[in-house]
């Protein structure tokens, strides 16, 4: 099984009502400049800092879906085809970069677009021991084909990081406690001035002497080594539903990584793989099967018992059956993935096989048939009879 940090794609759809051009007030054909434009004049609107209307929090959080949506060309094409439903069906996580807060509308502003929008005044810089979401993962695993038709309970085990129970998360021993970083001041970061021939140019970068965690572990709890978080194998219990097909993808919410100074875990994403079969061909809902028939069965028709998902089952083969004419029992192909009571078809493909070894038996009367249905007699009893006439020449 394959384990590796799964990508947050950050952008979420809380129905099917929004229109993620329409919150930007931009065309559908909006080049990136003009969305980044949209957002940044929006964002100036209704952040909660600036507009204390009782919708402008969640207005903002619209605006940074919105944003990270159609700025992002993977997920842009996805909402463009199918719209905030197909965002979540293909996997993304679509909370927004907002779900858990936001800061200044410069500190944003400086994230989003690496500032100089004028601003001035240097304004707040994130808290680097405020909460941060958890890595998410994913986990892909294979099953049988049967097993993705009507689903089943499966156990899996997976290696995530979770809060370390003795320090309960800061990473310092039992009755200590993080000290604030003296080079930095608690910020995380500092400002770092250099001269060049063009002049004095000043950054602000991560704290070297934190790691720009703003605090020191002077005594780290020795149970996770001062990280505040420990590898942990642990084993859920998991639903596959019936339908599911390669490149499924299920999401077990805050299954990931824990989250660091309390925020919440990151999410689980399960990829399904699905075995071929040796005896069904999958094509959506429906499956397929092959069904070899003799000239007889094809001419005269027949019943026969066939091996389908739900066991054996009698299928009529129609009089006059023709090479690949199919036979559809209804119902009996895959669950429809979000509705289980609706299933699709068992399509059953004729194939005529023509005998290459026959006894005498049925050699004559192939010859008899022959005969009634060309007017002339088979080519075997024409030859018979020149070679008699030879002998008594």
């Amino acid at each position: 099984m394959l384990r590796h940090r799964w990508n947050r794609n950050k952008s979420r759809k809380d129905g099917n009502m929004s229109d993620y051009y329409e919150i930007l007030g931009v065309s559908k054909d909006a080049t990136k400049d003009e969305i980044k434009s949209a957002f940044r004049k929006m964002a100036r609107q209704w952040h909660p800092d600036i507009n204390k209307a009782p919708e402008a929090e969640a207005k903002f959080k619209e605006l940074g879906k919105a944003y990270e949506t159609l700025m992002d060309d993977d997920k842009r094409a996805t909402y463009d085809r199918f719209g905030e439903d197909g965002l979540n069906n293909a996997g993304f996580n679509t909370q927004g970069p907002f779900a858990n807060g936001f800061g200044d509308l410069e500190e944003i502003f400086n994230s989003f677009f690496g500032g100089g929008f004028g601003f001035g005044g240097g304004g707040r810089r994130s808290d680097p021991n405020a909460p941060q979401r958890g890595d998410d993962l994913r986990l892909d695993i294979e099953i049988e084909f049967e097993e993705a038709v009507f689903g089943f309970e499966k156990q899996i085990k997976i290696d995530h990081l979770e809060s370390c129970p003795k320090c309960k998360g800061t990473g310092a021993r039992e009755g200590a406690k993080p000290q604030t970083c003296q080079t930095c001041g608690g910020r995380g970061s500092i400002q770092q001035t250099t001269r060049t021939v063009l002049g004095h140019f000043t950054q602000i970068v991560t704290c070297p002497h934190c790691n720009g965690k703003g605090t020191i572990i002077s005594d780290p709890c020795p149970e996770c080594s001062g990280k505040g978080r420990k590898s942990v194998e642990k084993t859920l219990d998991v639903k596959i539903p019936a339908g599911v097909d390669t490149g499924s993808k299920m999401r077990l919410s805050q299954e990931g990584d824990a989250g660091l100074n309390g925020g919440v875990s990151g999410d689980l994403y399960i990829v399904i793989h699905v075995k071929p079969s040796k005896y069904y061909n999958r094509d959506g809902i429906n499956v397929y099967t092959k069904l070899e028939i003799s000239p007889a069965q094809a001419v005269l028709g027949d019943s026969v018992v066939i091996k389908t998902l739900d066991g054996d089952k009698e299928v009529s083969i129609p009089v006059g059956a023709q090479h690949e004419d199919v036979v559809k029992i209804k119902n009996l192909g895959i669950p429809h993935i979000s509705k289980p009571s609706l299933r699709g078809d068992h399509i059953v493909v004729l194939s005529i096989k023509i005998p290459t070894h026959i006894s005498n038996e049925e050699k004559a009367l192939y010859q008899k048939l022959y005969e009634i249905q060309s007017g002339k007699q088979s080519k075997e009893k024409e030859s018979v009879k020149e070679r008699i006439k030879s002998v008594f020449k």
